[in-house]
C-alpha cells in the first residue's frame, strides 16, 4: 500500500488516517482534518503530533493551552504557523479549513508549543529545472521533537523535486534508518520510489490534492511537477534513531547532479511564498 488515494483512509474525524499500523511499519503517521466550524477532540496516544494548516485557521487546546494558528488561505500561499502536541494528551481542535497532524511514536512528553510562521526558515534548493522551496519547519536543528520530523516542499509547474534520488534506510555514517511519508496537493504530478539491491518497491504514482505515498525503504524521486501545475508535498519522517536525523544517501548513478547545479541559476519563480504569508510569485 505504498500509494494511498485521496479519501481511501477516510475515518472520522479524519479525512486522512494514516497510522503507523496501518502503513506496516514503527513510527511515522499522518492525518488531516477537514473542518467548517466544529470542534475535533482526540487523544494523541503514543504519537507526538503537529497541526499544521494547510489552508483555513483554527485554535488548538490542549494541557490547559490554548493556542490560536493563523494559518493561510493556502499550501501556495504562504509559510503557516503550527502548533505541538504531546503524547498521553487530549486536544481539542476548533476552526474552518484542512489541516494536518504529522506524527510519530515517541517516549519522551514535551510542553505543548508554538511554532510561528516567522520563524521558519525557507530554503531555496537545487538549480535549473531541480529549483524548490523547502520551508524547514520541524527539521532537526529547528524545532524539539522526540522523534518527529516533518517539512514542505513546493515545485514550479515543470521542475524536478526529491531529486537526485536518495534513501534513507541503512544504518551507518551518513545516511539515517527513517520512515517517510509524503502527502500532496496541487499537480498533477509524479512519484517514484524504487529500491535497492536486495530490497525491492516499485512505484510511479500521478498524485494530486490529498494524495499519499509510502516509502518504507528504498530510493525516492524525482517528484515530477506538470508543466502549469504547481505541486506542494509535506513530509513526515520518523525513524528509531536517538537523535534525530534526515541523513540521506544519495543514488550513486545520479550523485553528480548536485555538482551540475554549480553552473545553473535558480529558478526565479522560487521562493514561491514567504514567512509572512504573500505569494512571491
Amino acid at each position: 500500500m505504498a500509494y494511498i488515494p485521496a479519501g481511501s483512509t477516510a475515518q472520522a474525524p479524519w479525512a486522512l488516517c494514516v497510522t503507523p499500523a496501518r502503513a506496516g511499519w514503527t513510527y511515522a503517521g499522518l492525518r488531516a482534518l477537514n473542518l467548517s466550524g466544529e470542534t475535533a477532540e482526540f487523544a494523541t496516544g503514543d504519537e507526538e503530533m503537529l497541526v499544521v494548516p494547510l489552508s483555513g485557521s483554527c485554535v488548538v487546546e490542549c494541557d490547559g493551552e490554548r493556542l490560536e494558528l493563523r494559518g493561510r488561505e493556502s499550501v501556495f500561499a504562504g509559510v503557516t504557523d503550527f502548533a505541538y502536541l504531546p503524547v498521553r494528551a487530549t486536544a481539542r481542535i476548533t476552526g474552518r479549513g484542512r489541516f494536518a497532524l504529522p506524527s510519530a511514536v515517541a517516549a519522551r512528553r514535551l510542553p505543548v508549543r508554538y511554532g510561528a510562521a516567522a520563524d521558519v526558515p525557507v530554503e531555496v534548493r537545487g538549480a535549473g529545472r531541480s529549483t524548490r522551496q523547502v520551508n524547514n519547519f520541524c527539521a532537526p536543528e529547528v524545532f524539539e521533537c522526540d522523534r518527529l520530523m516533518a517539512v514542505e516542499v513546493l515545485t514550479p509547474g515543470g521542475n524536478w523535486s526529491s531529486y537526485p534520488p536518495h534513501k534513507h534506510d541503512t544504518p551507518g555514517e551518513g545516511e539515517a534508518v527513517l520512515e517517510e511519508i509524503y502527502y500532496f496537493e496541487g499537480g498533477p504530478g509524479y512519484q517514484r520510489v524504487y529500491g535497492a539491491p536486495g530490497r525491492p518497491i516499485d512505484v510511479l504514482a500521478e498524485v494530486g490534492c490529498g494524495d499519499v505515498v509510502l516509502v518504507p525503504h528504498g530510493y525516492h524521486g524525482p517528484s515530477m511537477a506538470a508543466p502549469g501545475y504547481d505541486l506542494y508535498y509535506l513530509n513526515v519522517l520518523a525513524g528509531p534513531e536517538e537523535k534525530r536525523s534526515m541523513a540521506f544517501r544519495d543514488d550513486p548513478r545520479h550523485a553528480w547532479i548536485r555538482s551540475s547545479w554549480a553552473g545553473q541559476p535558480p529558478d526565479p519563480r522560487v521562493p514561491m511564498t514567504s514567512a509572512a504569508g504573500e505569494a512571491t510569485s
